[in-house]
C-alpha cells in the first residue's frame, strides 16, 4: 500500500534537488587579448546543481545557494583566467567540492565580447562525479 498525504494523494518520495543561481554578475580579469589583462570586465554566471535530496527540514540538511555566488567570486578574485570555459569549470569543480552535489551546469556569459553585435557570448559545461 503507498503511502499518502493528508488530502489522499499518493506521497512521493525527492531523490535529487536542483538548486540554483541564475543570472549572477561578477566583474572578473577574463580573456586572451592583451586588452584583456589587467581589466575586469562583467560576467554573467547561471549555476544549476543536482543535489542529492536528504529530506530537508532545516537550513542546515541544504546546499546553501549563497556558497555558489561566495565560490563564483573568490574566483574572479583569484587573478586572470584566460578562458571563460576554464572559470566555468573551476567554478563547477568548487561546487562538486561538497559531496551532496552529483552534476553541476555552469554557464558563464561574457556580455561585451562580441558588442554591439551580440547580447553576449559564453560557454554551458556540465560536470559530473566521478
Amino acid at each position: 500500500m503507498l503511502d499518502q498525504t493528508p488530502d489522499g494523494a499518493p506521497a512521493a518520495r525527492v531523490v535529487i534537488a536542483k538548486v540554483f543561481v541564475r543570472g549572477l554578475r561578477v566583474d572578473a580579469e577574463v580573456g586572451v587579448y592583451h586588452h584583456e589583462r589587467g581589466k575586469l570586465q562583467p560576467l554573467v554566471i547561471d549555476v544549476e546543481l543536482d543535489v542529492a535530496a536528504v529530506g530537508a527540514q532545516k537550513l542546515a540538511d541544504t546546499l546553501n545557494y549563497e556558497s555558489i555566488r561566495e565560490s563564483a567570486k573568490m574566483l574572479a578574485a583569484d587573478g586572470h583566467i584566460e578562458l571563460v570555459e576554464m572559470f566555468a569549470e573551476r567554478l563547477a569543480q568548487r561546487c562538486l567540492v561538497d559531496p551532496r552535489v552529483t552534476r553541476a551546469r555552469v554557464r558563464v556569459e561574457k556580455p561585451h565580447a562580441l558588442a554591439p553585435d551580440a547580447e553576449a557570448a559564453g560557454v554551458e559545461i556540465t560536470a559530473v562525479r566521478a
